[in-house]
């Protein structure tokens, strides 16, 4: 017994004690933090996959058929409006004209569209890029195939709709059964924009090809394709791997889909399978992938039995290391112990155990030294802060905030309470990091000084480098708070020469309720951008913006496109101011107002890529980390008009040394693609030239308009081609880019004063 009391049993036993325990709780730890941590990752990893395949799809899929539909209806060169008006003569020729335009679209984004069709509600007629002018066109036999949209527009309240993918054969006249087919989804926009299906003029459809967007799944998510798929609002397939089930309810096995939950996204688990599933915002229509659980959750299993592994591996180094440690710490104690034995009273110095050999004389020390008590001084700034924060985030319960109620240092309680925000991100852009943290915790210094006779004010920094002012009082005050705002926007110009805006939130009863005054002034404070020049934001109507959903007219957005296009400075300045003025004055939310201020630099900056633009100085500008340092509107506006304007100047001077080659080279294009679309725009964007400027150049350069130019090459060789006498007027009229044999002959007779038969006929005579 007396060798299992010495300090090395014991050191022996203390260690392998420890060392179990703290490999058991580092192998319980790792095993559920890692291997939960992990399982968070790959489900992250499974979202982000989803994500990127979801804005893919919105970006090459939906937004490009609503661009079609907005291309189509905004076209000038044929109106879609043709059939629906009543003075309409039938004129072939506009009707062929409005059919290529068709065409033309179909062509252009071939690896996504199939067709596309424009629907004349009143006189019932359709015209088809792939099937031509119908007349009734909800009584042919055809139309389950062409026109199951047209109900769905008739009765919608809505402007636009997207159908459910359906199989159409490749040729819907056809009764032989056991023909190819392919999936397509219609978009289906009224004309005009604003106009409801039900009253519309004019009904465009787009027929989507539904391989598209699996390509886009495919090429995304190639290990998952087979498990992924989209479903509709009603639970319909819209794309997946297999083509027999587009149309019908989509089934997850183990679990059940719920396509109509109006949340954003997230990952779902059941017993055997995983589901990650996201929105498409502008369809509602969610995007699933269903992997089975062995498969998603393989690697976290793996790292699972490398943790256990890993920790019997240290339970092994630990055993050994006791016992070394347990030798080497031997000699210090007992060493120290053989000091204290001559130190201390016979009866004491014969303690066995070494241990309570050292106790015993720390006692007797203990006796002769007073004990010191250390005491700690909450930070009460810091706990101050939290505590503000978390009523702002809404993250206290009753109970909780009644603990640490005593940290804001309020006296009372008060009748009601409301929040200020103060915008210091504009104020103190100047400013370094150190400035700005002083200036910031001085204005909030002069803010707390200030005496309330029935209040109190607190004030904190938030992360966001704004400040939030925390007011109590007995009773609403607007008058309190125009004292308090006027105060700090005085105090920042006269102290840091600076102009700061600060909003208001309302008034509530209870201090846990604030969080609503905070919501408010966020949402004033919004609006900063756009008023710079209003220093307390105040405005009821500001909180009324937020809730609107009306969008700028489409004539404004279009404007500054159009005038880029044509590269017209001044224009485009008008454009721009036109557009601020109307964010200004009008009725928009907030957050809409910056998207499409946003949009209009990718605007920009698309059409700057689109010509090659390099910038005269040394690397290309960031246009969007200039946009994001715009402090306000006024800003942006300048900003964007001057570098347009030094982009057009820049351009024009480029233009002008290559209008010689330019011309030329489109003439070799001319020649080289007379059967392929020869439209003004399109050949412009092959020699990357504004099609205004192009026509403009090529009027100065060649005498003639562009449009005759193509006519004339087209039927001289045509009239080649029928001196030849190997072709039919139709694949003459294919071969020279005509889509209709009837619109070749009536070109051909305005040419050369006979049509292609009697010119044949009389060559034939002279032979």
């Amino acid at each position: 017994m007396r060798k299992w009391n010495t300090v090395f049993a014991n050191l022996i036993l203390s260690y392998l004690f420890i060392v179990l325990v703290i490999v058991l709780l580092l192998c319980s730890s790792f095993y559920m933090y890692f291997t939960g941590k992990y399982k968070e990752e790959l489900r992250d990893r499974s979202r982000i996959a989803l994500e990127n395949t979801a804005q893919t799809i919105e970006s090459s899929v939906l937004r490009r058929a609503q661009q079609i539909y907005l291309d189509i209806s905004l076209n000038k060169t044929a109106d879609v409006r043709l059939l629906a008006d009543p003075s309409f003569k039938g004129d072939h020729a506009e009707v062929l004209d409005l059919q290529e335009l068709l065409r033309s679209a179909v062509i252009r984004n071939s690896d996504l569209v199939q067709a596309v069709h424009l629907y004349y509600p009143k006189p019932n007629i359709m015209l088809s890029s792939a099937y031509g002018l119908k007349f009734y066109a909800d009584r042919e036999r055809e139309t389950p195939f062409l026109t199951d949209w047209i109900e769905g527009m008739r009765s919608s309240k809505e402007s636009s709709l997207w159908t459910q993918a359906r199989l159409v054969p490749e040729d819907i006249y056809s009764n032989l059964k056991g023909g190819k087919s392919q999936a397509l989804i219609t978009y289906a926009h009224g004309y005009p924009f604003r106009s409801s299906g039900a009253d519309s003029e004019v009904i465009v459809a787009v027929d989507v090809k539904e391989s598209a967007i699996s390509g886009i799944i495919r090429n995304r998510m190639p290990s998952r394709y087979e498990g992924t798929f989209i479903v509709d609002s009603s639970g319909n397939a819209i794309s997946g791997s297999d083509k027999g089930k587009l149309g019908q309810r989509a089934e997850a096995g183990a679990g059940a889909l719920d396509p109509g939950a109006g949340d954003a996204g997230g990952t779902v688990e059941w017993s055997s399978q995983v589901a990650t599933y996201l929105t498409l915002p502008s369809t509602g229509w969610k995007l699933y992938s269903i992997m089975p659980s062995s498969a998603f959750y393989q690697k976290s299993i793996f790292i699972q039995k490398l943790i256990l592994g890993l920790c019997l591996f240290a339970l092994l180094i630990g055993i050994v290391m006791s016992g070394v440690l347990a030798r080497a710490n031997t000699g210090p104690i007992k060493r120290l112990t053989a000091k204290i034995k001559g130190l201390l009273d016979p009866a004491s110095a014969s303690v066995a155990n070494e241990y309570r050999l050292i106790d015993t004389a720390f006692v007797k020390l203990n006796a002769k030294v007073a004990s010191l008590e250390e005491t700690l001084e909450a930070n009460s700034s810091v706990i101050r802060h939290n505590v503000i924060l978390g009523l702002l985030r809404n993250s206290y319960s009753q109970e909780e905030l009644a603990e640490d109620l005593d940290f804001l240092g309020l006296d009372r309680e008060y009748g009601r309470y409301c929040c200020l925000l103060l915008d210091s991100r504009g104020a103190f852009a100047g400013l370094n990091s150190r400035s700005l943290q002083y200036a910031a915790y001085r204005m909030i210094g002069q803010l707390e000084a200030a005496a309330l006779p029935d209040g109190f004010i607190r004030a904190e920094a938030l992360p966001d480098k704004r400040v939030v002012v925390l007011i109590g009082a007995d009773r609403e005050s607007g008058e309190l708070r125009e004292r308090i705002s006027r105060f700090v926007v005085a105090e920042g110009r006269e102290r840091f020469e600076l102009d700061f805006q600060i909003s208001w939130g309302c008034w509530v009863e209870e201090l846990i309720d604030v969080h609503r005054s905070f919501d408010e002034a966020r949402i004033r404070m919004k609006y900063a951008y756009f008023f710079p020049e209003t220093s307390i934001l105040n405005d009821p109507e500001l909180l009324d913006r937020e809730q609107s959903t009306e969008e700028i007219p489409q004539a404004i957005l279009a404007k500054f496109r159009d005038k880029l296009h044509a590269r017209q400075a001044d224009g485009l300045a008008d454009a721009v101011e036109q557009l601020a003025t109307v964010m200004r004055e009008g009725v928009y939310a907030a957050d809409y107002c910056r998207y499409i201020l946003a949009n209009t630099v990718f605007v920009y900056s698309d059409y700057m890529k689109s010509v090659r633009y390099k910038h005269p100085d040394p690397g290309n500008p960031d246009l969007y980390g200039e946009f994001a340092g715009l402090p306000h509107i006024l800003a942006y506006q300048d900003w964007l008009t001057n570098s347009a304007a030094e982009f057009i100047a820049h351009m024009e001077s480029r233009n002008s040394e290559r209008a010689v080659s330019s011309v030329e080279a489109v003439k070799r294009y001319i020649q080289d693609h007379l059967s392929e679309d020869l439209s003004l725009d399109a050949v412009a964007g092959q020699v990357f030239l504004s099609p205004k400027y192009l026509s403009k150049l090529f009027k100065e350069e060649v005498g003639v308009t562009y449009t005759d130019y193509v006519t004339g090459q087209r039927m001289e060789r045509a009239k080649a081609l029928i001196e030849a006498n190997k072709l039919t007027v139709e694949q003459i009229a294919s071969t020279v880019g005509y889509g209709t044999a009837a619109y070749f002959i009536k070109k051909f007779k305005e040419i050369h004063g006979c049509t292609p038969g009697n010119y044949r006929r009389s060559i034939a005579r002279h032979a």
